[in-house]
């Protein structure tokens, strides 16, 4: 980078120096053609010379450094729309620059420059705030007529991406269901959740820490497997701190769907219009089906919430609930399924002792 900046400065000082020499020999032959102008334009090129040796990086290469920066942590569909929208501004622009052609200097000279960058600048700015209404209508539009079912976002292609949650890496899961092929399309793990993580696996806490190393690990093994798909991607959201209020909104702006097992976040983002996917819902889902009169054998770990309540667990992790099971803690029973009840957080099986 060093480098880099002396290499401008180097080149700032000679073309200001130039145009330092030039401009002075011009000055002094138009104030006075019978002074020797060397002498000036020599001093001119080298004060030039000097401010251009120390503000080139300033106006070339610190500005295009920052752009770049600017535009690795937009999303491409931001981009996208940003481009339309200026294009739609110029053509608009170029439209209302016809009737302002025919009014008198300096009006049609100053004008149309004026609404090049009016207009410009209400198409980037309406096309980035609203891409997200503009997408849900294209696809709309498209399939009128065809298929009556859902929309755009309900479904995703192998060439969409599936942003990643902290919570689904440090769990693990991911990994197996990836290898089956269940997660068509780019796994995308943002830059800040790749910091949170680093940041749990730094932690004083040493159960923090564990889990976060564990994460680390997950996402090696995701990386090394070239059948899965994963990109860690340079993209953040402007004026958001918290890691799920980012997760949603680039959700709605890339119209990706999230991988989580955070319960919270699966209610957030719901209630925003942003597709989840959920493990704990896919584990529950490819659980076996328990009716009410089937028999179990289950261990009785620990007591119940109501009283005589044991419970025990599953190989799943399943909760089972024991009435009158309290007695038979650090045993192992035959039980009778009374209840199944399904929840948001998981399956829980009621019985009562054979």
């Amino acid at each position: 980078m060093k480098t880099t900046v002396l290499i401008f400065r180097i080149i700032g000082f000679i073309a200001f120096a130039l145009a330092g020499f030039f401009l002075g020999d011009q000055v002094v032959a138009i104030i006075n053609s019978d002074i020797a102008a060397y002498p000036y334009a020599i001093g001119a090129g080298v004060i030039l010379g000097v401010i251009g040796f120390l503000l080139t990086p300033h106006i070339t290469l610190y500005p295009i450094i920052k752009v770049r920066a600017y535009l690795t942590k937009v999303s491409g569909p931001t981009l996208v729309s940003a481009m339309a929208g200026l294009i739609a501004g110029l053509i608009i622009a170029a439209l209302a620059t016809i009737p302002i052609m025919t009014l008198p200097n300096p009006f049609r000279s100053i004008l149309p420059f004026a609404a090049a960058v009016l207009f410009g600048y209400l198409g980037v700015v309406i096309a980035v705030s609203r891409q997200g209404e503009f997408r849900e209508a294209i696809p709309f539009l498209k399939r009128s007529g065809k298929s009556p079912r859902g929309s755009g976002d309900e479904r995703w292609g192998h060439d969409k991406s599936i942003l990643i949650d902290t919570s689904v890496i440090i769990d693990g899961r991911i990994v197996d269901i990836a290898k089956t092929g269940f997660l068509p399309g780019n796994l995308v793990i943002p830059r800040f959740v790749l910091n949170e993580l680093q940041y749990i696996a730094d932690s004083a806490e040493n159960l923090r820490r564990q889990r976060g190393r564990r994460g680390m690990e997950v996402l090696a093994e995701l990386q090394k497997d070239r059948s899965i798909k994963t990109t860690i991607a340079d993209i953040d959201v402007e004026g958001v701190r918290e890691v799920d209020e980012k997760l949603v909104m680039l959700g709605r702006q890339m119209n990706a769907p999230i991988l989580t097992n955070d319960f919270n976040l699966n209610r957030v983002a719901e209630l925003q219009g942003v597709h989840v996917l959920n493990i704990n819902e896919l584990a529950n889902a490819v659980k076996s089906i328990l009716l009410p009169g089937e028999g179990l054998h289950v261990r009785v770990i620990q007591e119940g919430k109501e009283s005589d309540q044991g419970v025990g667990y599953l190989e799943d992790g399943t909760m089972v609930v024991v009435e009158d099971g309290r007695k038979y803690i650090g045993k192992e029973i035959n039980v009778s399924v009374t209840k199944v009840l399904q929840t948001a957080a998981g399956r829980m099986i009621f019985s009562k002792p054979e």
